[in-house]
């Protein structure tokens, strides 16, 4: 599963079936949509540094058996999360109210911090609307236990529900945006009737904090939430340029939580804006890695804790590293053009026991990305 965003099977091969899209042209299309709604000029609070520091952890039927959800997999990663990443928090994020509801009662056995957030796409939305109902009932008896849960309604709807945007599958509502067939206010109408009607059925099952995960360019009403969301991809050179950006989001006077952050580890991808998966041509068999991008996990660790220093600054709520494992995207060291690995955005590489087997076994190392992350949140948590 690669990031343009992989939160189902079928949304993740629609996906990495594209070429050619550009993530900040399609978020520009989106952001000439509507004018942002007015805030509140009350500042959000502020802790010393992050209070939850994390990773997101998507659950999934995945693309093979070797590849699906399985419940001791599970396990033993929520661990990892916990023990060897340090992590606080995990996002457990995807479809399935089984996988999704299993994988956030082991985190919160676990002492962790959960942002459960369902994201079933490509179906019609009386489906979505009742698969986040029965998560968030989840949540709120994991909240009434004493876990300590937020709950977020979704991820970008504009992406994932039918109707907001033409096109029967994700990559049919990009291109239709990026062909200028879609009628702006119309899509924002849309937009903002779903997330409303989303939000009123988080808040009917579940009295926690709400939350949404919103591109950067989205246009939320965000009184509709108590905590802003926001799937952070920004590149620049300057620290201060990332605080001037993210500090739009704080206007609104709520926690502003980090929903996704991270990149693909070869020299370049942090500049790509969300878009470093896009380097893989699916039409060959077995899949290639387009082009010769160099393999540096350095590059990925360093943005990964570059713009932690950055969320930390600011007292941030939460930030959650895109993402802990991607079972899809092997890693096949000696082999650069089917070195799958590259165009995912794990802080792990998955290793097959039998490479470009579909039903091998597979299991997880730490790049460096994982190290990075693990001495950053060890400190931080020994800090306090």
């Amino acid at each position: 599963m690669q990031k343009f965003h992989d939160r189902t099977q079928n949304t993740d091969r629609t996906h990495r079936d594209s070429e050619g899209v550009n993530r900040a042209q399609f978020l520009a299309g989106l952001a000439s949509a509507a004018l942002l709604p007015a805030g509140t000029a009350r500042a959000a609070r502020r802790w010393h540094g992050l209070r939850h520091r994390g990773v997101v952890y998507t659950v999934g039927a995945g693309e093979t058996p070797a590849t699906g959800f399985r419940p001791a997999r599970m396990r033993r990663d929520i661990r990892a999360i916990r023990d060897e990443l340090h992590a606080d928090t995990v996002d457990v994020t995807g479809d399935g109210v089984e996988r999704l509801t299993a994988t956030a009662a082991e985190a919160a056995e676990r002492g962790l911090h959960v942002w459960l957030q369902p994201t079933l796409g490509d179906v019609p939305e009386r489906d979505i609307l009742e698969h986040l109902a029965e998560t968030g009932r989840f949540a709120e008896r994991l909240r009434r236990q004493g876990a300590s849960v937020d709950f977020s309604v979704g991820c970008e709807f504009w992406l994932y529900v039918p109707g907001i945007v033409p096109g029967d599958t994700v990559m049919e509502r990009v291109q239709n945006l990026l062909d200028g067939k879609v009628d702006p206010v119309r899509m924002q109408r849309r937009l903002d009737r779903f997330t409303a009607e989303a939000a009123a059925v988080g808040r009917s099952v579940f009295r926690g904090r709400l939350g949404y995960a919103a591109a950067q360019d989205d246009h939320v009403d965000w009184r509709l939430f108590d905590i802003v969301g926001i799937d952070y991809y920004s590149c620049f050179p300057r620290r201060a340029d990332h605080v001037r950006e993210l500090r739009r989001y704080l206007r609104w006077g709520k926690p502003l939580a980090i929903t996704e952050f991270g990149t693909c580890a070869y020299v370049g991808a942090p500049e790509t804006a969300g878009m470093g998966w896009n380097i893989v041509d699916h039409d060959k068999h077995p899949e290639e890695i387009k082009g010769d991008p160099v393999r540096s996990e350095r590059t990925q660790a360093d943005y990964l804790v570059q713009l932690l220093d950055v969320f930390s600054s600011m007292g941030l709520y939460a930030a959650m590293a895109y993402e802990f494992v991607t079972p899809d995207a092997p890693h096949r060291p000696g082999d650069p053009r089917h070195d799958l690995d590259l165009a995912c955005y794990a802080i792990t590489r998955t290793i097959e026991d039998r490479p470009f087997d579909p039903a091998s076994r597979r299991h997880w190392e730490p790049k460096e990305a994982f190290h990075a992350l693990a001495r950053r949140y060890a400190r931080d948590a020994r800090r306090g």
